[in-house]
């Protein structure tokens, strides 16, 4: 009776690499270690998922995006400079394969093919003055970098917060901070007279 008691108690204790830090985890699945790896499929699954679900907005897929992305993981691993950043690292990835996701499922659309009625008592001026407003508009962000056009929709469309884009960006937010910054003051100076 006892030692089934014992065997029952080691059954249920977590075993050394189940306890170790991410930087033993990681340098140890970056060796090859197929245990080591499911360590850290168990640990990051969960975290994972519930940022992907965020961006995709609760889609079938997220279970897709994050297997591809742990693909993609132990693919690169050995390619990972400081072990101990795993987790950022690894949210870096799933972020990434998610916008990638969202940007395949999304029709790429210009706002300058979008017909923005107007209510039936506004005056043809009026309407003709909105599709002028999105034409700058449009124009105003295809002036942007690259990176501030991203930034600059990941924080006013998509509502997303400073720590947020900078995961999905792979920047600093100090750098967040400043492309966001160059692309509203952009904004700003070419919308001036719309104001």
């Amino acid at each position: 009776m006892r030692e089934q008691s014992a065997r029952g108690r080691d059954e249920q204790l977590p075993s050394p690499l189940e306890q170790a830090d991410d930087g033993i985890v990681a340098g140890r699945a970056a060796d090859g270690d197929v245990a080591a790896f499911s360590v850290i499929v168990r640990r990051y699954t969960p975290m994972m998922r519930a940022s992907t679900r965020r961006i995709l907005n609760g889609s079938a897929e997220v279970d897709d995006v994050v297997q591809e992305a742990f693909v993609t993981a132990w693919q690169r691993l050995p390619e990972l400079e400081d072990p101990r950043k795993l987790r950022s690292w690894l949210m870096r990835i799933v972020g990434r394969k998610a916008l990638d996701r969202l940007r395949a499922s999304r029709p790429q659309v210009s706002t300058a093919d979008i017909d923005h009625p107007a209510p039936a008592h506004a005056a043809p001026s009026r309407v003709a003055e909105t599709r002028a407003g999105v034409d700058a508009l449009d124009a105003a962000l295809q002036r942007l970098t690259d990176a501030e056009r991203e930034c600059w929709v990941l924080r006013e469309v998509g509502g997303y917060s400073y720590d947020e884009i900078g995961e999905a960006m792979d920047v600093p937010v100090t750098t967040v901070r400043g492309l966001l910054a160059r692309a509203r003051k952009h904004i700003i100076v070419r919308m001036e007279e719309w104001r």
